[in-house]
């Protein structure tokens, strides 16, 4: 039966994996050999799509289980278009439906995600942890799979491992982390200005509680890069409009931990990550990726400005 309400006509859509999945097409794109996705998603259409880009990528899914019961997580953004064009430019985005999981992760999900690291972990160069699940335990990421994954690094000291993460960045043991200047703030209490100094300070503390060096993204500013009491600061390439910062953390996470397994120094790893990010900022409308070509022009525009 209508409703008398407005129906929306939907005459076109593009699907991108998100989150672990955009830092996964930025390790593809820069040329890391073999790259496997760890987690899991629903058995429903989104999951299905979900695997199905996956595999476009060429990932290695053995570890990325379809869970019965669970919801893929997806955010939809349904935007006005003006369909008279051949490009159809947005005209206006409205409201994003989101889709999560509001229970906790089943416990034997857990243990079977865990399982799988445990076996494979050797076999790696580096392992990016992507928590962007704002529900405690709701996502991979969960306490106990955390609490697992840092106590079976102990025997894997040059494994790179880093971690990005949206709302606890503070909770991830034995690895490089990655926070933006928010998210290292809220991790120490979110206490003073959102300033360059108060970044150092948290940069520093984050470095000493974890024993590893931090990477904080500051935007358009760059990266401070905190080794114990030690920081630097490695500026970001300046760009001009227009510009879209969607995905250019997923890009860094990538391109540090690519540059780090490939022996790059901190200072050469951080520059590398503002150069990827400087060429993604400049795809806008989309999660863009670098590719070592891409790298190589921008590296020689620098130079000859």
């Amino acid at each position: 039966m209508e409703t008398g309400k407005t129906c929306y006509q939907v005459i076109g859509y593009r699907r991108q994996p998100g989150a672990a999945g955009n830092v996964a097409a930025n390790l593809r794109a820069l040329g890391v050999g073999a790259v496997e996705a760890v987690g899991y998603c629903g058995d429903d259409g989104e999951g299905y799509e979900l695997r199905r880009a996956m595999r476009r990528m060429g990932l290695d899914l053995a570890g990325f289980l379809t869970a019965s019961g669970r919801l893929t997580p997806a955010y939809g953004k349904p935007c006005y278009v003006d369909s008279s064009q051949r490009s159809r430019p947005v005209l206006e985005e409205l409201e994003r439906l989101d889709i999560k999981n509001r229970r906790p992760t089943p416990a034997s999900l857990q243990n079977n995600l865990i399982d799988h690291v445990r076996q494979r972990l050797n076999q790696w160069d580096g392992l990016v942890l992507i928590d962007q699940v704002a529900e405690a335990n709701c996502g991979v990421l969960t306490t106990h799979v955390r609490r697992a994954i840092a106590a079976a690094l102990s025997p894997q000291p040059k494994l790179v491992i880093l971690a990005d993460s949206r709302t606890r960045i503070g909770l991830f043991k034995r690895a490089i982390l990655k926070p933006n200047q928010r998210e290292a703030w809220a991790a120490l209490g979110g206490q003073g200005p959102l300033s360059l100094k108060t970044a150092r300070h948290h940069a520093r503390v984050l470095s000493n509680h974890t024993g590893r060096p931090v990477f904080l993204t500051l935007g358009n500013r760059g990266i401070l890069i905190a080794d114990g009491s030690a920081v630097e600061h490695v500026p970001a390439v300046c760009l001009t409009a227009p510009v879209d910062p969607v995905g250019t953390g997923d890009t860094c996470a990538a391109a540090l931990t690519a540059a780090l397994a490939a022996g790059a120094e901190l200072t050469e790893a951080a520059a590398v990550a503002c150069l990827a990010a400087s060429i993604t900022a400049q795809q806008v409308g989309t999660t863009g990726t670098a590719s070592p070509t891409k790298l190589s022009r921008r590296l020689h525009q620098l130079r000859r400005s």
